[in-house]
């Protein structure tokens, strides 16, 4: 295992043993995982209780839409600190998901309702609270001129900045959550849990379009994307002590790798290792996909990663299925909006500029994401290969929204297994695993 070092902070408005270009880590042996009593005693030199007296913290977590032993975690930290801060609270870093129930908060945080009575009673649940002006703060406005410098130049514009008001009641935030590769800013983690975890409407929707507009290709599996680059500057500006574990995670949930330190550094160690781990080289693309949408997506705006992961390695004029009979609906929250837009490819929507900037630019991400690549030419729109639904949206909503349509009854995943050297691929539990083809074409970064 690496052993962290210990340092006092420099120049970070607490006295944490922490730096802020160190990250203290513990990393699994191939096959093994970070033991308990390992993420102990980092949290242990992280979060000494003497520090911690009398103080106020906020521990920023992701909701049920992420695998990771966020339990462990949290647990650690209660362990340690619980009894001697004066609150020691839960946000749930939702993005624009829908809230979470106290059981299901409970379930995140891996204990029974019988714990949540008794040795965490103190502990206080909020979910976060995008679309609630009231409940966010303004801390600053990314100008035109940076927005120009950090993006490469795609956009000229003055970006608003909110985050929600509540972290400006502690003394300290402290952010748990894995890191994966991401389709809109490379990879998760890090600043990511406060933009868009905690975040304002016109932050998330800017920086969600700029990831469509690079594309998710070009995107997913970088690290030093123009997305994060806008996410780390407006980190910066949330002034409250920030402190970040960040969990590389393996498929079955066991600890890979743990990095903690400031979000910047933290992120910074977590994702050079979920390079090694999370990415899948193959050596030619795949004509049919049958993508297998685990539970934890029970929404296509969730289960849409079942794309994303997977398109680098579909094949021009393929076919990628997204297998999840227990998806019901687009989106509860954004449902409407997506059912009167549709699934388009990115220059469907920048060719009819005019007549879609005024939707909320996160939902055309989204909507692209899921898409794929794809041309618009003289009013005709055709994409470098299809995207099918075999969920349980009816399949008249699927044509209306411009996507594909299986009976999900009609597919048997087991036909679909060892085939790929006929072109066919099975991905069992698909969304947080990359896949990646050992020569990118260009549209891929090659």
């Amino acid at each position: 295992m690496s052993g962290p070092e210990s340092h006092p902070l420099e120049g970070c408005g607490t006295s944490l043993p922490v730096r802020p270009d160190t990250a203290y880590s513990r990393i699994a042996p191939n096959h093994e995982a970070v033991s308990p009593a390992e993420v102990a005693s980092l949290v242990a030199q992280l979060c000494p209780a003497s520090q911690y007296r009398g103080k106020k913290v906020l521990l920023i977590v992701p909701d049920h839409t992420r695998t990771a032993p966020v339990g462990a975690l949290f647990q650690a930290i209660h362990a340690e600190i619980g009894t001697t801060t004066a609150a020691l609270d839960i946000l749930v870093a939702l993005g624009t998901h829908p809230p979470m129930s106290d059981e299901a908060i409970c379930e995140r945080l891996e204990i029974t309702p019988s714990e949540r009575a008794a040795q965490y009673a103190r502990v206080r649940f909020f979910n976060h609270e995008w679309d609630n002006p009231a409940a966010l703060k303004r801390i600053g406005t990314l100008t035109s001129s940076e927005v120009s410098e950090l993006t490469g130049g795609r956009f000229a514009m003055d970006v608003p900045v909110e985050i929600n008001q509540r972290l400006f009641d502690y003394d300290q935030v402290i952010i748990i959550g894995p890191v994966f590769p991401h389709e809109v800013v490379g990879f998760s983690g890090g600043n990511k849990y406060l933009f868009p975890g905690v975040g304002g409407p016109q932050i998330l929707n800017f920086f969600h379009w700029l990831g469509a507009v690079v594309t998710n290709p070009m995107i997913i599996g970088n690290q030093w994307t123009p997305v994060r680059k806008v996410v780390d500057r407006a980190g910066a500006m949330v002034s409250v002590p920030k402190l970040c574990f960040a969990m590389v995670v393996r498929p079955d949930k066991s600890l890979a790798g743990l990095f903690a330190g400031t979000p910047e550094s933290a992120w910074t160690g977590a994702s050079d290792l979920s390079r090694q781990i999370h990415i899948t080289y193959k050596d030619r693309p795949f004509h049919t996909i049958l993508s297998c949408a685990p539970t934890m997506y029970d929404e296509l705006w969730t289960g849409g990663k079942c794309m994303y992961k997977l398109e680098p390695v579909l094949a021009d004029g393929g076919e990628l299925i997204i297998y999840a009979p227990h998806i019901r609906e687009i989106s509860s929250t954004h449902g409407r909006v997506l059912r009167e837009v549709g699934y388009h490819c990115r220059d469907f929507f920048l060719k009819q500029w005019d007549r879609y900037q005024h939707r909320p630019w996160g939902i055309l991400a989204h909507s692209c994401h899921v898409y794929g690549l794809g041309t618009y030419l003289n009013g005709v729109e055709t994409p470098r290969a299809r995207v099918t639904l075999a969920t349980g949206i009816p399949e008249s909503v699927c044509r209306d929204i411009n996507l594909g349509y299986r009976d999900p009854s009609s597919i048997n995943p087991a036909t679909f297994a060892n085939r790929e050297h006929e072109g066919v691929l099975l991905v069992p539990k698909a969304g947080e695993m990359l896949y990646h083809l050992k020569q990118k074409p260009a549209w891929a970064g090659g």
